[in-house]
C-alpha cells in the first residue's frame, strides 16, 4: 500500500510513493507540462499507473487553492490552472481518494507537525521556489483565510507608489528564479543559463557579483520578514525550498535582519529565522500529512 505524493512546481514535478509513516518507497522527477491542463492530467495519470498498490493521491501545487472542493482559484506560476476543478478532473482518470493543496501550505503543515515549527504554536514558513510561497501557522494549523489566500506572499507589491507589475511582485523578485536572474543579468548571461547550482558555485568561488546579488536578495527577503514579524508576531520563521539548504543564504538573511533591527528607532520583537527541516521535500511531506488528516480511515 502506498500513497502517491506529487509536488507540482513551476518547472519540475517531484513525486514519491510514500507510506503513512513518511517512508519513501520510490521517487522521481519529470518536467512540468507547460502546454495546458490536458498534458498535466496525462502526466499525473501516468504517475498513478506506475504502481498498482496506490490507495490515494496527495498533490501540492502553486496558486490559490480551495482545498475542500479541490478547486484552483488561481494557478500562480501555472496560469493554465486558473478556475480549474483539478481534483474532479483527475478523479475521472484515477479512481482513488485524493487531495490538492497549496504548496506552501503543505510545507507549512510539514514543518508544523514534524519539522522546525513542531515545538511552537505560531510560526511562518517561507518557501523559495520558482516564486515565493508562504504559510501562516497558528495553533499548529495552517490558516487559510476567507479567499483561501492567507499567508500568500508572492503577490506583495515591492514598489512604493506604483501599481503592481511583473517586476514589482515580490515572488518574481525573491524566488530562487529571481536570485538566479539577478546574477545572470549582472554577468551579462542568458537568464535561463543560471540555476541555483551555478549561482552558489560562483558564490563559493568568490565571485563578487554573486556576493553582491546575494546581499541584495537577502536584504529584500529580510525586509519582508521584518514586516511580517511586525504584523503577525510569529514565534519563528522557517525558510524552505532547495536553496534554503545553503548556510550562506540563512546567514545573509540573519545579517540583514540584524541591520534592520539595529537601525529601528523602536524596541520591537526580532524575528527568529531557521532553515526548514524538510527543505526540498517539505511539500511532499506536507501533502501526505494533508491526505492523512482527511482520510484517516484509509490507513
Amino acid at each position: 500500500m502506498s500513497i502517491l505524493t506529487i509536488d507540482i512546481g513551476g518547472s519540475l514535478i517531484k513525486y514519491a510513493f510514500m507510506e503513512p509513516d513518511n517512508t519513501i518507497l520510490e521517487r522521481g522527477t519529470m518536467p512540468t507540462p507547460m502546454s495546458g491542463r490536458k498534458d498535466l492530467l496525462d502526466a499525473l495519470s501516468a504517475l498513478f499507473r506506475l504502481k498498482n498498490d496506490v490507495v490515494g493521491i496527495a498533490i501540492s501545487l502553486p496558486g490559490i487553492i480551495d482545498a475542500e472542493n479541490g478547486y484552483i482559484v488561481m494557478g500562480g506560476a501555472l496560469r493554465y490552472n486558473d478556475d480549474f476543478y483539478l481534483r474532479h478532473e483527475l478523479y475521472a482518470h484515477c479512481r482513488v481518494p485524493m487531495i490538492i493543496e497549496n504548496d506552501a501550505n503543505c510545507a507549512g503543515l510539514a514543518e508544523a507537525t514534524l519539522g522546525s515549527l513542531k515545538d511552537i504554536k505560531e510560526g511562518y514558513v517561507i518557501v523559495l521556489g520558482t516564486m515565493i510561497g508562504g504559510a501562516y501557522i497558528k495553533d499548529r494549523k495552517v490558516q487559510r483565510g476567507h479567499h483561501f489566500a492567507a499567508g500568500e506572499i508572492s503577490y506583495i507589491n515591492t514598489l512604493r507608489d506604483e501599481v503592481p507589475t511583473e517586476e514589482s511582485i515580490w515572488g518574481n523578485r525573491c524566488g530562487t528564479a529571481g536570485l538566479c536572474a539577478r546574477y545572470a543579468i549582472k554577468k551579462g548571461l542568458p537568464v535561463n543559463s543560471v540555476d541555483g547550482y551555478v549561482f552558489f558555485d560562483a558564490l563559493s568561488s568568490g565571485d563578487p557579483a554573486a556576493a553582491e546579488c546575494l546581499t541584495k536578495f537577502a536584504r529584500e527577503l529580510a525586509m519582508q520578514i521584518f514586516n511580517l514579524q511586525t504584523i503577525l508576531d510569529p514565534e519563528r520563521f522557517a525558510i524552505g525550498g532547495g536553496i534554503s539548504a545553503r548556510a550562506e543564504l540563512i546567514d545573509a538573511v540573519r545579517k540583514q535582519l540584524d541591520i534592520l533591527y539595529d537601525a529601528c528607532p523602536y524596541r520591537i520583537p526580532r524575528a527568529e529565522v531557521v532553515t526548514s527541516k524538510f527543505q526540498n521535500d517539505a511539500n511532499l511531506v506536507g501533502a501526505l500529512q494533508t491526505f492523512l488528516d482527511k482520510y484517516k480511515d484509509i490507513v
